[in-house]
This record gives structure tokens, C-alpha cells and sequence, in this order.
């Protein structure tokens, strides 16, 4: 490996990083503000009836999750519509860790059903202004992505 694909992949590792923490950031500070729509069907009826308060929507799957069918059809209805409708699009694994940083009774428990965290959506109402470093941090990532031809990038959030 020469020092350059070195410095590449280093930069590339530690790029990922900072992403993975800006989503969890933005996660964290869209909930507390009543700005995350949680689930794939409540995501769908949002960006039916307003997608244009919609600035990010997250598609999350672990890889045992990969050969759900019905997972990835939804998901690629969404990625259309997000396309469609100029809104980010991120890819993320560690569905333990969106369970965490979102709160979500732990599995043990059994006593209440847990929400369906596959789809994400981070809204921004029109009358308001709302930018958060996590938000413009993963928009620029999406951008850069997509400048390379990445249409749908991806982030692993990290077990702690």
C-alpha cells in the first residue's frame, strides 16, 4: 500500500467517524425538538402530505436484515420519493445504537413493543430555521457523496 492510499483510507476512517457522530448528535437534538418521524409507514404519510418540511430521511438495516424483501422495497419507495423531492439520504447500520440514542425500551423488558426505527425522517418547518451542526455536517457528506457517485451513502454507528 503506498502513503497515499495510506492517508486515504485514514482520512476516509476518520471522515466516517465524524459523520457517524454527527448523525448521532442530530438524531439526539431532531427528538428533543419534536423533529424526527419515526417508522416506515408514519415516514410515507409525512412525505405524502409535506415534503418539503423533510431535510433528511435515515433508511436504517442491520446486514441480518439485508434479505428482508418487503424492507427493501419500501426502501427503495422511499429512496425514489427522497430522490424525487431533493431530500439527503443516508444509509445507516447499528440498529442497536439508534435504539439507544433514541431511547427505546431494551429488548429484555418485553413490555412494550418497540417502534419500527427503519426509516427516519428529520423534518424542518417552514416558519423556522432550524440548523444544527450534525444537520449541515451530514448534508455535506450526502453532497459529497453524491459527487462521487454515491447516491445513498452509508454510516455505521458504533456500539458504546
Amino acid at each position: 500500500m503506498t502513503l497515499e492510499e495510506l492517508v486515504a483510507c485514514d482520512n476516509a476512517a476518520q471522515k466516517m467517524q465524524t459523520v457517524s457522530a454527527a448523525v448521532e448528535e442530530l438524531l439526539v437534538a431532531a427528538q428533543r425538538q419534536d423533529r424526527l418521524t419515526v417508522g416506515v409507514y408514519e415516514s410515507a404519510k409525512l412525505m405524502n402530505v409535506d415534503p418539503d418540511s423533510v431535510v433528511l430521511c435515515l433508511l436504517a438495516i442491520d446486514e441480518e436484515e439485508e434479505d428482508d424483501i418487503a424492507l427493501q422495497i419500501h426502501f427503495t419507495l422511499i429512496q425514489s420519493f427522497c430522490c424525487d423531492n431533493d431530500i439527503n439520504i443516508v444509509r445507516v447500520s447499528g440498529m442497536q445504537r439508534l435504539a439507544q440514542l433514541l431511547g427505546e425500551p431494551a429488548e429484555t423488558q418485553g413490555t412494550a413493543e418497540a417502534r419500527d426505527l427503519h426509516c427516519l425522517l428529520v423534518t424542518n418547518p417552514h416558519t423556522d430555521a432550524w440548523k444544527s451542526h450534525g444537520l449541515v455536517e451530514v448534508a455535506s457528506y450526502c453532497e459529497e457523496s453524491r459527487g462521487n457517485n454515491q447516491w445513498v451513502p452509508c454510516v455505521a454507528l458504533q456500539e458504546r
